[in-house]
C-alpha cells in the first residue's frame, strides 16, 4: 500500500483522472431513482486524498474547472436569466427562491452558535444547496479548504432530500401532469374556396389565420411558388400551411377552404425540401429575419428543428448551432444553401476560443475589481462576476463578428468536465481533513444539513404554491433551480412531464447562483468585521 500511496502523490494527474473515472462509476449507481451523478467525484476524491494526503494537484486547476462550468451555465442560459428577472411569472419565482435561498442561509449560520465553524457552516450551507460556486468562495475568501468538509457532509442530502420532498409533495397534493404531445411540425395543403379571401395579399391573409399558423408556399397553375409579399390569392389556390398544433391547421382549412393533400408536396421541380445544419459562424446568433441570402437565391425557411423540438418559423428566431434548419428552395440551388448554412455536424461541435478567451477573461477581470459596502467593507465578486459576464454575453448571443453562444453539445462537455476537475481537485485536496472532521463533528453537520435543506426547498415551495399560486410543474421548476442539482431536475420532469421545469430551471439557477455566493461573501464580510 505505501507503494500505491507513494506512486499517487507522486503523479497528481494520475491521481485526479482517477478519481475522475471511479467517481462516475459510483455516481451512476442508481437507488430507487436517486444518484450522485457528479457529486461522487468529490466523495471518490475525499478517499483518495485520505489515502494518499500529498496526490492533490494544483488548486489553480480547480478554479479553471469551476471557471468552465460557470462561464458555460451562463452563455446558455442568459436570455432565459434576463427573461425571468422581467417577466410577472420570473420575478415571482426568482422572489420565491431567493427567499428560500436566505432563510437557509441564515439557518445554516445559526448553527454556529451550537458548536460548528463559520467554515463548516458555510460549507454546510453550500452542500445543501448543492452550489460548487458557493464553496470556491468560501474556499477562496477563508484561504482554506475547511468548508469542503461541511460541504461534503451536507451534499449527499442536498442532492437526495430535494428528490424526497419532491415525492412526497406530488403524493400529497395528488397532482397528476399529463405528459404534453411532442413539438412536430405539421402541415396541410389547402385549397383556397373562401370567395372572401379572393384578392387578398398574403400577408393580409396572416391577419385572418389563427395565430401560429404559417404560410410556406404556395401552388398557382400547377406551379409550386414561395409566399411573396405581394402574391395575391386568387380562386383554387393551393396554401402549404404549417403549425406545431394540428388544431390550429383544422381552424385554417375551414377559414379558407378544403383539404387537398399532394398538390404541393407530389411535384418538387420548382420548390424542394431541405434540411441542413446551422454551423457557418455567420449566421449562428442571427435572427431569421436579417438573414440574407446569396443573389439568385430564393428560399424560405418553413422550420426549424432544436434538439427534440420544432420550432415555428418566425423573424425574430435566433439561430444556434446545431439547429436544423427546413428550408423549401429549387434543387439548383441546393449546394449555395447548405453552403450558406454550413450544414456541418461537425461545425456543431465547435466553439470560439477567441470569443471564450474575451469572455471569461472580461469575467476575471470584473471579478477583480472591489466592492465595497457600508459596514462590511471592501470585497470582490469573484467567479461570481465571470457568472454575471457570461449571462450578458449568453444574452447578447453574438456582436459584430464575436459569436458567444456555443453549440449545446460543446457546452455540455465544457462545463461538465470543468465541474469534474473542480469537484476531484477539491475532494482530493481536503481528504485528510474531511476524516478527521468526520469522526469529531460528522453526525452533528449531516444533521444541521438536513434541516438546511428542508428550510430551502420548504420555504420556497411554500411561497410558489400557496404564497404566489404559481402552477405545480413551475413551482417544481422553481423548487429545481434553488437547489441547483441537475438529478433533481431530472426527477422533476417524471412528476411534471411538461417544459415548465425546464424553462423555471433555466431562469432560476443563474441568479440563485449568485445570490449564494454573496450570500457566502457578505457572511464573512460580517465576520470578519
Amino acid at each position: 500500500m505505501d507503494a500505491v500511496r507513494a506512486f499517487l502523490e507522486s503523479q497528481p494527474l494520475f491521481a485526479l483522472f482517477l478519481t475522475i473515472a471511479v467517481g462516475y462509476l459510483v455516481g451512476g449507481i442508481n437507488i430507487k431513482g436517486v444518484a450522485l451523478g457528479s457529486g461522487a467525484v468529490l466523495f471518490v476524491g475525499l478517499a483518495l486524498g485520505a489515502f494518499a494526503p500529498k496526490s492533490a494537484p494544483p488548486a489553480l486547476l480547480g478554479t479553471l474547472g469551476l471557471l468552465l462550468f460557470l462561464y458555460g451555465i451562463g452563455i446558455q442560459y442568459g436570455a432565459q436569466f434576463f427573461r425571468g428577472l422581467t417577466s410577472r411569472e420570473g420575478m415571482k419565482a426568482n422572489a420565491a427562491a431567493c427567499l428560500g435561498v436566505i432563510v437557509s442561509g441564515l439557518v445554516a449560520c445559526a448553527f454556529i452558535h451550537s458548536g460548528i465553524s463559520l467554515a463548516d457552516a458555510l460549507g454546510m450551507f453550500a452542500g445543501s444547496g448543492t452550489s460548487t460556486a458557493s464553496l470556491q468562495v468560501a474556499i477562496a475568501s477563508m484561504k482554506s479548504n475547511d468548508a469542503a468538509v461541511g460541504y461534503s457532509v451536507a451534499y449527499p442530502f442536498g442532492v437526495a432530500g430535494p428528490i424526497l420532498f419532491l415525492y412526497a409533495l406530488n403524493a400529497a397534493l395528488k397532482v397528476k401532469i399529463r405528459k404534453p404531445d411532442a413539438k412536430l411540425m405539421q402541415s396541410a395543403e389547402i385549397a383556397l374556396r373562401n370567395a372572401s379571401l379572393f384578392g387578398l395579399r398574403l400577408p393580409e391573409l396572416r391577419g385572418h389565420l389563427p395565430a401560429g399558423v404559417a404560410i410556406a408556399a404556395v401552388r398557382r397553375a400547377h406551379r409550386n411558388q414561395l409566399p411573396t409579399d405581394d402574391f395575391t390569392l386568387r380562386a383554387d389556390d393551393v396554401l402549404l400551411a404549417t403549425a406545431i398544433d394540428r388544431r390550429l391547421l383544422d381552424e385554417a382549412t375551414a377559414l379558407c377552404g378544403e383539404l387537398q393533400p399532394g398538390r404541393i408536396a407530389s411535384h418538387r421541380e420548382d420548390l424542394d425540401y431541405l434540411r441542413v445544419f446551422a454551423s457557418n459562424p455567420s449566421v449562428v446568433g442571427m435572427a431569421l429575419g436579417d438573414l440574407r441570402f446569396p443573389d439568385g437565391v430564393n428560399c424560405v425557411i418553413a422550420h426549424v428543428r432544436r434538439g427534440d423540438a420544432d420550432l415555428q418559423s418566425t423573424p425574430d428566431l435566433v439561430l444556434e448551432a446545431g439547429d436544423r434548419v427546413g428550408v423549401l428552395v429549387n434543387r439548383a440551388h441546393h449546394a449555395t444553401v447548405r453552403a450558406f448554412f454550413g450544414d456541418s455536424i461537425k461545425g456543431t461541435a465547435d466553439l470560439s476560443f477567441v470569443c471564450l478567451g474575451i469572455g471569461a477573461a472580461a469575467g476575471l477581470l470584473v471579478g477583480a475589481i472591489p466592492l465595497r459596502v457600508p459596514g462590511l467593507g471592501a470585497f470582490s465578486l469573484g467567479l461570481a462576476a465571470l457568472l454575471l459576464v457570461a449571462l450578458c454575453l449568453g444574452k447578447a448571443r453574438r456582436n459584430g463578428p464575436f459569436v458567444w453562444v456555443m453549440p449545446l453539445s460543446a457546452n455540455l462537455v465544457l462545463r461538465n468536465l470543468g465541474l469534474t476537475i473542480f469537484l476531484g481537485q477539491v475532494g482530493i485536496s481536503c481528504g485528510p481533513k474531511f476524516v478527521t472532521t468526520v469522526g469529531t463533528a460528522g453526525p452533528m453537520l449531516l444533521l444541521f444539513g438536513v434541516v438546511t435543506v428542508l428550510v430551502l426547498v420548504g420555504v420556497t415551495a411554500i411561497c410558489c404554491l400557496w404564497v404566489f399560486r404559481l402552477s405545480f410543474d413551475t413551482s417544481v421548476g422553481v423548487i429545481c433551480g434553488a437547489t441547483g442539482n441537475p438529478a433533481i431536475l431530472a426527477f422533476a420532469n417524471r412528476i411534471a412531464p411538461t417544459d415548465q421545469p425546464d424553462i423555471m430551471y433555466a431562469m432560476i439557477f443563474p441568479s440563485m447562483t449568485i445570490v449564494k455566493v454573496l450570500f457566502v461573501q457578505i457572511a464573512i464580510a460580517i465576520a470578519a468585521s
